[in-house]
């Protein structure tokens, strides 16, 4: 592939210059660059190549191009709408145009695969679900899922370098055809990504709303929710954000706030009570954490329904 391969996990050469939107760097899909000038490019990543001259791509940057990526080693962390992902070999990393997302400092091995928008007809688009940005970024496949992945880039690459075999008219339409076959594939394969996340969010968002049901009169702790539950911080987090909006901690305020209104409402119970009841022992801090989320206090508050 020489120098018109993808290496270092930049893919391209050298030449041009980005243009620069809300102070990140935006760079265009190297046209020039292609073999044959075609819309898009595929080839091994290795080391010390990038989008363009003097790119420094380990700062936040954007891309108005597809691009695939395919590791054969890890781990390598990239960033991503600055969500922050742990790649291994055999996953993959699909970035959309317009994504921000930043290279890190370590080797990248494997294939990685760039498009121009508008390569591709409309009709293709839709079915791969190009501009699917509610999908994860990230794709771990299985063993059968990665082997036909890995043979249908293979593939796609083998046409992309024989530039000789056909009239360029049939050369690009060979590769369009091709591209197809390989992005449907990945397509499935983040649409059943997506679902199993959503499966797993909700399984998670179900957990932890039983747990804070039996537990919240005396436990307010995220963190003790996710380690009982044997979740990381950061699952529950994108669990519940998910589910609901906001964030764990918010959702466990919200619960006790709610058992505290109904006891004011409808039990006789001192203040003090009524904090310890729901997990504040001094009635100081139940007070002020009624305040808080309420915007009155709890004397207030019971006398306003009485």
């Amino acid at each position: 592939m020489a120098d018109r391969s993808t290496q270092g996990g930049r893919v391209g050469g050298e030449g041009g210059a980005g243009q620069e939107i809300d102070g990140i760097r935006t760079f265009p899909f190297p046209v020039d660059l292609s073999l044959s000038g075609v819309g898009m490019q595929v080839g091994a990543m290795g080391s010390g190549r990038t989008w363009r001259a003097k790119a420094l791509l380990e700062r936040v940057h954007r891309i108005d191009f597809h691009v695939v990526m395919l590791f054969h080693s890890g781990p390598v962390r990239h960033m991503i709408d600055f969500a922050e992902y742990e790649v291994s070999a055999g996953d993959i990393l699909w970035i959309r145009p317009g994504q921000v997302h930043r290279f890190s400092h370590a080797d990248y091995h494997g294939t990685a695969l760039t498009m121009q928008p508008g390569f591709l007809p409309r009709a293709t688009v839709e079915a791969t679900g190009l501009y699917r940005y509610d999908q994860p970024p990230l794709l771990r496949p299985g063993p059968d899922q990665l082997a036909a992945l890995e043979h249908s880039l293979a593939q796609l690459e083998r046409e992309y370098v024989d530039t000789t075999t056909l009239p360029l008219s049939l050369h690009t339409s060979v590769l369009r055809h091709s591209l197809t076959a390989f992005l449907l594939r990945l397509a499935h394969l983040a649409a059943s990504s997506a679902e199993a996340a959503r499966e797993q969010t909700d399984t998670t968002f179900t957990r932890f709303r039983d747990a804070v049901e039996k537990g919240f009169a005396t436990n307010h702790s995220v963190s003790a929710y996710a380690d009982a539950l044997g979740y990381s911080r950061r699952t529950l987090v994108r669990a519940v954000r998910a589910a609901t909006g906001e964030t764990p901690k918010g959702f466990i305020d919200k619960r006790v706030v709610l058992e505290a209104k109904r006891l004011l409402a409808h039990t006789e119970l001192p203040i003090g009570r009524v904090g310890v009841a729901v997990g504040f022992p001094d009635s100081a801090n139940f007070s002020k954490f009624f305040h808080q989320h309420t915007g009155t206090t709890p004397v207030a508050f019971r006398a306003e329904l009485r």
